[in-house]
């Protein structure tokens, strides 16, 4: 790239160059694929081929987050990009690295696994901190506890937004290049593009031929952004096909199954420009929302056991019951057979399964039934999944429950305890799992409302 047409970003390398030198603190970068991010890249790139052999004294970490629910197409650009990024930067001590969350804390782990409401706006937001912030957070600190500190740089802009430049005017320290992280003890915040406008990011991306130092082309990160209505400017570079689709510089792609908003305008704007493989996660996505304040899917109890009343009187839900965990995880698998992507990994199949035996799952085959029906093959751990009673031990347990008004979850919940602290050969172990799950609110519901109401009425 010509660097001489762009003198702003020949300031920032030169500064760059003076932050890298000064220190041997390792620096981390933060790497979605975007414009902003790949820029920040190409600088540190450009930065460091200047610098002689010698001079190449630290780690740079180039930090990526899967969340596991990415949008296909920006999963599989970012994964490349990040292999690229990786084989090109070794010799500049450039290591790249893929952030995943845990297994027990990934979307469908959470959702169909343990029954999580799926996320709502404005405030019901758990997946941002699960599946991003805490991955991330992890790895931050295992690499301080390794190298004492290190130096994030990140691609935000004072240009992205108004909200954005508030923040980032708010954390500046004036006379400092670097500032302390507001939550990560011993790491240092710079931030390099913030005085960049929009339009010269993508002058400079795609100047020249348009290749990157790790050898992609940023025509085709700048194709992903078409017809994308997210941004609060657009671009100068104005239209760049015969269509008259504008281009926009602000795009954020985000998961494809995001419920925070009513309609997912991104990828609407991949399925509108070809990428009809993608309309029926667009479908299952949708469908996702819609189920949200169905009553038959849904626990009349927080998953703590404790209940609440909506201002009308009615009980609020809690999370989605098994039998709607069941009916989106049959969505789900329906849904690869149908697109051949793999939403779901067998990992997360596994975990799951184990989850829903914990939540009382007496059966301990539903999981393995319905891949196998669906999808015509058997899970690894199949076999090994055994009914805890026979058929028709089930149903004399049901018939029981019934027949003296005792709640089936309950029962089957406190087998589940037991079950799972037989082994123990101390009894207070045994009796704390059982207390634990007599003692939940939703069973004692009637009788302290009835309590209240009493003592309302005397007074």
């Amino acid at each position: 790239m010509n660097n001489a047409e762009f003198p702003e970003c020949i300031e920032i390398i030169e500064e760059m160059k003076l932050v890298y030198k000064h220190d041997r603190r390792p620096w981390m970068i933060g790497f979605s694929g975007g414009k902003d991010s790949t820029l920040l890249c190409c600088l540190v790139f450009e930065m460091l081929m200047q610098l002689e052999p010698h001079e190449i004294n630290k780690k740079v970490y180039i930090v990526s987050s899967d969340t596991m629910v990415e949008n296909p197409v920006v999963r599989d650009y970012m994964h490349d990009m990040s292999n690229r990024i990786g084989n090109a930067g070794k010799k500049y001590e450039i290591e790249t690295k893929i952030i995943k969350p845990e297994l027990e804390k990934t979307f469908w782990s959470c959702v169909i696994g343990l029954g999580y409401p799926t996320p709502e706006a404005p405030g019901f937001r758990w997946c941002t901190d699960k599946l991003k912030i805490r991955p991330i957070n992890k790895f931050v600190t295992e690499t301080i506890d390794h190298d004492g500190e290190i130096v994030m740089l990140l691609g935000v802009r004072k240009a992205e937004s108004s909200y954005r430049a508030r923040g980032i005017k708010e954390r500046e320290i004036e006379g400092k290049l670097l500032v302390p992280h507001t939550d990560i003890k011993n790491a240092y915040v710079y931030n390099p593009l913030t005085e960049l406008p929009n339009e010269r990011i993508w002058s400079y991306l795609l100047s020249g031929d348009a290749v990157t130092p790790w050898n992609s082309n940023n025509k085709y990160l700048f194709s992903l952004y078409q017809g994308e209505t997210l941004s609060e400017e657009q671009s100068v570079l104005g239209e760049i096909d015969e269509n008259k689709i504008a281009i926009t510089g602000n795009s954020r792609f985000g998961c494809w199954i995001c419920t925070m908003v009513k309609e997912d305008k991104s990828l609407k704007s991949f399925t509108d420009k070809g990428e009809k493989w993608l309309e029926p996660l667009r479908v299952y996505r949708d469908w996702l929302l819609s189920i949200r304040e169905n009553p038959d899917y849904r626990e009349k109890r927080r998953r703590n056991g404790s209940v609440y009343e909506k201002e009308d009187g009615q009980l609020g839900f809690g999370s989605f019951n098994l039998q709607g965990r069941k009916k989106i995880l049959e969505e789900l698998l329906l849904l690869e057979v149908q697109t051949g992507l793999e939403l779901i990994s067998i990992d997360e199949l596994r975990i799951i399964d184990r989850m829903w035996e914990n939540e009382g799952d007496l059966n301990r085959r539903t999981l393995v039934d319905l891949y196998y029906n669906i999808k015509g093959k058997r899970l690894p751990w199949d076999e090994y999944r055994v009914p805890l009673f026979s058929l028709d031990a089930f149903e004399i347990l049901k018939e029981t429950c019934h027949d003296f008004c005792i709640e089936y979850d309950m029962l089957s919940k406190l087998v589940v305890a037991i079950e799972n602290n037989k082994h123990y050969t101390r009894g207070q172990k045994v009796q704390k799992a059982f207390d634990k799950v007599v003692n939940e609110g939703w069973l004692h519901y009637e009788n302290i409302k009835k309590a209240k109401e009493d003592i309302n009425h005397e007074n």
